[in-house]
């Protein structure tokens, strides 16, 4: 059941307080053939320490430190140092169930393109709450993936497949090969560059049945929390990264279809830049929305490209993106503050 050696990256940044529940949880699990290397991106609170000292006491543990460059070029490292066949990421803020590892490996085959992915708990102070994949549980083979899963990867709003790199097991050709899409540049949805690609040249995929095993830390001060005055100009450079795989990917009517899909996944991701607006920028918010929807670039986007709005949260946004006004955004930053004053994660 041991017959693949698995190595699990984990980076490191100024994560002292969460460190040792997440790394315990990886030294302990019941597989026992692995390689975890800890990434120390340039910690300054302490965490390179606690890395050492793991590595110290576990010859499994690698302690690799390295200047601080960011969450791509951290797992990059960790690949580059990796020995695995296959990769395993876990965020360093976050915890798995001890029996993960074991229990996806099972499924495992060997085959050089194959992918196991679990769910997760998203772990707020007030409980945890599950999230299951919306691909139904099963194996899907190459014909499988052509037919079912390529084609919902991209513009929807609730994803088939979680585009996160973690709570998953993935054969290490599929990250080597397709890592050359990840720029270090980009800080949020960093994983759509190396998991898009990877689900698309994926031949196998095992979704597991309703397992989750790993456990999301919801920090609220965390980066991805906090106002980001670059998020749309990162965003931009997501969206591009998107359109080079499909049109690295895919050829003909396909690629048409797919770039079709890319369009409707930038009108999301605006979604997550106003949100970022009206939540953070307190004497901006207001101004920069209007600005940002009202370009000439975004209202052609917004126009041109219909997308299918459920949630009741994004149709608000969705409202605004198409009806930029003092009214539709001031009802936003309502409703926002309301939502989160309403949260205590």
């Amino acid at each position: 059941m041991e017959n693949y050696k698995i190595s699990v990256i984990v980076t490191v940044y100024n994560v002292k307080e969460y460190l040792r529940e997440c790394v315990d949880s990886l030294i302990h699990q019941t597989y026992r053939n692995l390689e975890i290397l800890l990434v120390d991106d340039g910690s300054g609170d302490g965490s390179g320490a606690v890395c050492d000292e793991y590595a110290e006491k576990d010859k499994r543990v690698r302690s690799i430190h390295k200047e601080n460059g960011g969450l791509i070029s951290a797992w990059k490292r960790g690949v580059s140092e990796s020995s695995g066949a296959y990769l395993c990421f876990v965020d360093s803020d976050d915890w798995v169930e001890l029996t993960m590892i074991e229990e996806m490996a099972r499924h495992l085959t060997g085959q050089e393109r194959e992918i196991i992915a679990s769910d997760y708990v998203i772990e707020r102070q007030e409980g945890g709450e599950r999230v299951y994949q919306k691909l139904s549980p099963g194996e899907y083979l190459e014909e499988d993936m052509r037919r079912e899963v390529i084609p919902n990867l991209l513009g929807r709003e609730k994803r088939y497949v979680t585009i996160s790199r973690c709570m998953k097991l993935i054969a290490r050709r599929l990250i080597e090969e397709n890592q050359k899409y990840s720029d270090p540049a980009v800080v949020v949805a960093e994983d759509t560059t190396i998991m898009l690609p990877a689900l698309i040249d994926c031949r196998r995929l095992v979704i597991m049945d309703h397992k989750a095993y790993y456990h999301y830390r919801y920090i609220r001060e965390s980066m991805i929390h906090k106002y980001n005055p670059g998020l749309y100009d990162n965003i931009k450079l997501v969206v591009q990264i998107t359109r080079r795989i499909v049109e690295d990917k895919f050829a003909g009517e396909e690629k048409e279809r797919r770039l079709r899909q890319v369009d409707q996944e930038a009108v999301f991701w605006l979604m997550l830049v106003l949100k970022n607006e009206a939540r953070g920028n307190k004497s901006g918010y207001r101004r920069n929305i209007i600005s940002l929807c009202r370009s000439c670039e975004v209202r052609n986007l917004v126009r041109n490209t219909p997308v299918t709005v459920e949630e009741r949260s994004n149709k608000l946004l969705y409202l605004v993106m198409r009806h930029p006004g003092h009214l539709t955004v001031s009802l936003l930053r309502g409703a926002i503050i309301w939502y989160y004053r309403g949260t205590k994660g």
